[in-house]
């Protein structure tokens, strides 16, 4: 069986400042990352999001645990992997008066491929018809896409990306989405840290969530976010609040939403099944023109998992 492209056991890592407490941002933390698709990796300001990612490109060196990327020890044997890994670590820098054409270039000299793989790469993030321009004249999207095109110059079997969508628009969002989402359909492993939860959503076959640099959560998207459904339904009538009273009569728990629709949970064991509730209000005379299973969405899950575990109170990122 191949190895994962991500194996962390106990990882642990503290941070001591001159005159300030030492901060603990790595506290035991376990997660494995199969190979092939996109995984996202979520958690609060200070819950060690970055320092992970910073271990594993071998720019930190963890205080305790072990890190394994395509089944080599993390830092002694990454030079072995190395050529695997692509990296986008926060804002890439480059050069504003020259083009992306030329940079690219010139780091496809320094890691020993071909010069055609720079015309391949462009092509991949939709680059190449500006390819030629000076990077000072890009947008910041153009930028986000054109340092993926110089983490892909390697052909890496994984791609780390942290916060590749930070500060785009939405149309610069919408095309980074979709080349995260290609990319990792056309075989990479695609290690995505973002705090864009919808966009995480959206790309993403699995996600990790963490608090104070631990794992609370991993699995398919689709299985944390059924673990996190309330099971509520968005109810419409005519007569909302002769409904909510029906309702309330009937063992509901009724809260009216400010554009009259009536959000409508079960009590206890009860669950607010369409089915008994379109028939308890019409018995009474009253006629749900919607009643619509209120899903869940890993924003809702993401507050849920972090609540009481210092969502936002940390400062190692």
């Amino acid at each position: 069986m191949a190895a994962a492209a991500i194996e962390i056991q106990g990882l642990r890592k503290t941070y001591r400042r001159r005159g300030r407490t030492a901060q603990a941002a790595l506290d035991g933390l376990h997660l494995t990352v199969e190979s092939g698709g996109v995984h996202g990796f979520l958690g609060p300001n200070g819950s060690g999001k970055t320092t992970t990612i910073r271990i594993l490109l071998g720019l930190a060196r963890a205080d305790g645990g072990s890190a394994r990327v395509f089944g080599r020890a993390v830092p002694r044997e990454l030079p072995l992997v190395v050529g695997h890994v692509g990296a986008l670590v926060e804002n890439p820098l480059f050069l504003p008066g020259m083009s992306g054409r030329s940079q690219l270039g010139l780091l496809a000299q320094s890691v020993g491929v071909p010069a055609t793989r720079v015309d391949q790469v462009l092509e991949r993030v939709a680059l190449r018809e500006r390819a030629d321009e000076r990077v000072k004249g890009y947008s910041l999207g153009m930028r986000q896409r054109l340092g993926i095109a110089a983490a892909l110059l390697k052909d890496p079997r994984l791609l780390i990306l942290d916060e590749p969508s930070n500060g785009l628009d939405p149309a610069g969002m919408k095309e980074m989405r979709d080349l995260v989402r290609q990319l990792g359909a056309d075989g990479h492993t695609v290690f995505l840290s973002s705090h864009l939860l919808g966009e995480v959503q959206q790309v993403c076959d699995t996600v990790a969530i963490l608090s104070r640099g631990r794992c609370l959560v991993h699995g398919p998207v689709r299985d944390v976010l059924a673990a996190h459904a309330t099971g509520a339904v968005t109810v419409a009538v005519a007569d909302p609040e002769r409904a909510t009273a029906v309702l309330r009569e009937g063992g509901y728990d009724v809260h009216p939403g400010a554009d009259g629709r009536l959000q409508v949970s079960g009590s206890g064991s009860q669950t607010a099944d369409p089915a008994q509730l379109n028939r308890l209000l019409g018995e009474r005379g009253l006629w749900a023109s919607e009643i619509t299973p209120v899903t869940a969405d890993l924003e809702s899950a993401f507050l849920e998992i972090t609540r009481g575990q210092g969502l936002g109170d940390g400062e190692v990122a």
